[in-house]
């Protein structure tokens, strides 16, 4: 074994806890041993109003081991990652193991590099259009993954999903126990290691536009601000809706978005009609013949705003003797 390879197995959990998750809850933990990490769900830091069934977990924890994976790769170094690899343990979502060397290819140094920068961009996007290449782009990551994208311009099928959206922030800002539950990780303060800061709040919108973005990570204080009149959409998709498939979606979810950020774009997550009973059913049949929706992303240019504070690596990481 290579002396070196713990050290490089510690910096890529580094890497992997740069993951989103809803509410930057970051639902996992990691044993890690000398040559392979094990990737666990934090049942402890599963939403139990919004995300009961941890669909949303999965898919961040997913998310997590794309990063790990990445840094590895960046570092020479190649792992055979499996998900759900004990049925006798349902929350060992994936390992990876570390099976000889590896020479990076630029894609997968250019996401790599993406990892550190990106983050979810809650403010205003201009109304610039995203070019048909850059698309093109992004659906090539999703496609690379397993996984699909699709883009959702204006259509009776954008004007279906904005309904639905609607309608899960009205149900979500009129139940007690949501809101309860959003304020326990919201407008937490600056330097926090988990959930979403003020200084990453967005700021309201000046008028109602087409998309409703979530209020619980609105700050009030601010100035209202114009948002773009019709935001980007897409949906990413990936084979089946059980764990396992939540898992490798939350990967095809990552490769998107690491993708945007090298390409300049930044991103923000439309979660709503995946967390109430009575949306997620529709937004479901509007995607049946294409695959299994696992998520809806707002894409757009952005400006800078700071990064959601993280856990330490040592924090969720336990050493296999």
């Amino acid at each position: 074994m290579n002396r070196a390879l713990p050290a490089v197995l510690d910096r890529a959990v580094e890497s992997a806890i740069l993951a989103p998750s809803p509410h930057n809850t970051q639902p996992w933990r990691f044993e890690a041993g000398d040559e392979r990490v094990d990737l666990w769900l934090d049942r402890s830091r599963v939403l139990p109003v919004a995300d009961p069934d941890a669909w949303e977990a999965r898919l961040a924890c997913g998310a997590a081991m794309l990063n790990l994976d990445l840094a590895l790769r960046n570092a020479g170094v190649f792992a055979d990652v499996r998900t759900l690899p004990d049925p006798a343990h349902p929350d060992l979502l994936a390992t990876a193991r570390v099976t000889g060397n590896h020479k990076s290819t630029s894609d997968e140094r250019a996401l790599a590099d993406a990892i550190a920068r990106r983050h979810t961009n809650r403010r205003p996007f201009s109304d610039r259009p995203v070019p048909p290449g850059v698309r093109r782009r992004l659906e090539t990551a999703a496609l690379t993954q397993g996984g699909a994208l699709v883009f959702i311009d204006a259509s009776g099928q954008y004007d279906r999903i904005v309904a639905l959206i609607r309608r899960a922030e009205f149900v979500q800002s009129n139940d007690i126990a949501y809101r309860t539950e959003s304020a326990s990780w919201t407008r937490r303060p600056a330097g926090c290691p988990d959930g979403v800061p003020t200084t990453s709040a967005a700021p309201p919108p000046l008028q109602d536009g087409l998309i409703v973005l979530r209020d619980s990570h609105a700050n009030h204080d601010l100035p209202g601000r114009s948002y773009e009149q019709q935001p980007l959409l897409a949906a990413v998709l990936a084979p089946g809706s059980g764990p396992r498939d939540q898992v490798h979606a939350g990967m095809v979810m990552q490769r998107v978005l690491l993708a945007a950020t090298a390409a300049g774009l930044a991103s923000s997550f439309l979660s709503q009609p995946f967390e109430t009973a009575d949306t997620r059913p529709e937004l479901f049949k509007l995607f049946k013949d294409r695959g299994q929706v696992q998520t809806l992303l707002r894409i757009g240019y952005g400006y800078p705003v700071p990064m959601t504070g993280r856990r330490t690596a040592d924090q969720v990481t336990t050493k296999r003797a």
